[in-house]
């Protein structure tokens, strides 16, 4: 495992920050290596009210499996869109990964 010596400046703006992200790679800073998974579990996520159109014909089936499964189908759309961007954001982090040859927990 490398040795991390590089140390991260301390920012006056945000945009010094997202800057000096955009230029650099966190695993100059970091040793993901020894990273741990950490769980927040008292906190409540914010949301935010959208305005969604969806065809007929899919709403309804939302709220048929809604029914059956005898929860409300927001809760059920909201279940459903999560389950599918946390599957679609780990492919595009594994391929970063691999591009940049990082392990990832699947390779250890």
């Amino acid at each position: 495992m490398k040795t991390i010596k590089k140390k991260i400046p301390n920012f006056k703006t945000v945009d010094d920050e997202i800057d000096f992200w955009d230029k650099n790679e966190a695993t100059d800073f970091y040793d993901f290596g020894k990273a741990q998974s950490v769980r927040f579990s008292n906190l409540k996520p914010s949301t935010k009210m959208i305005s969604l159109r969806l065809p007929e014909s899919l709403l309804e089936r939302v709220k048929t499996l809604a029914n059956k499964n005898d929860i409300p189908y927001q809760s059920l759309i909201k279940i459903l869109l999560s389950e599918k961007v946390n599957e679609e954001f780990k492919k595009v982090f594994v391929e970063y990964a691999d591009s940049k040859n990082l392990k990832t927990i699947n390779d250890r």
